[in-house]
């Protein structure tokens, strides 16, 4: 029989739906502000279960992302494990911050994936920047607001700890 941890489960859900919000089809004009959202999952994990999910979790949350989005594997992977890491290190420091500031620790954070990803495809085939690349980290940043009380209900209704 396997034996499956409280709240297992629902982390599972949890990046599931963060990986069909990354893939939903939006309009173009809306597509190059979408958040990132299973760096936002699993940075809200990070914080609030450092014990439970770890770069390991990172590292196959990334490699999902490459291949649902069709990318090198282990681009967004390395990314991931990057930011899991910085994340992992001061979970301590950024779950005393204040909503607010929390936001912005998470704006660097995912501007250091994504400059991360971004070098990554450069040396692989020569990227080319834009500006609009860049665009995901204000969005995430502002649904993070949303996004860290919604997940603290979730883990406090279903009991994961």
């Amino acid at each position: 029989m396997i034996v499956v941890k409280p709240g297992f489960i629902t982390l599972l859900v949890t990046y599931i739906i963060a990986l069909t919000l990354m893939i939903m089809p939006m309009p173009a004009a809306f597509d190059t502000f979408r958040p990132d959202w299973p760096t936002l999952v699993m940075l809200y994990w990070i914080i609030a279960l450092p014990h439970r999910v770890n770069m390991g979790t990172a590292l196959v949350l990334g490699v999902l992302s490459d291949i649902l989005l069709g990318s090198i594997v282990g681009v967004h992977a390395l990314g991931m494990v990057v930011v899991t890491y910085f994340a992992a290190r001061h979970f301590q420091r950024i779950r005393n911050f204040a909503l607010i500031q929390q936001a912005l620790v998470i704006a660097v954070l995912i501007f250091i994936k994504r400059f991360v990803v971004f070098e990554a495809n450069v040396f692989l085939h020569d990227a080319e920047f834009t500006l609009s690349y860049f665009w995901p980290v204000l969005t995430s940043a502002i649904f993070w607001l949303w996004v860290f009380p919604l997940l603290r209900k979730v883990r406090r209704r279903f009991g994961v700890v």
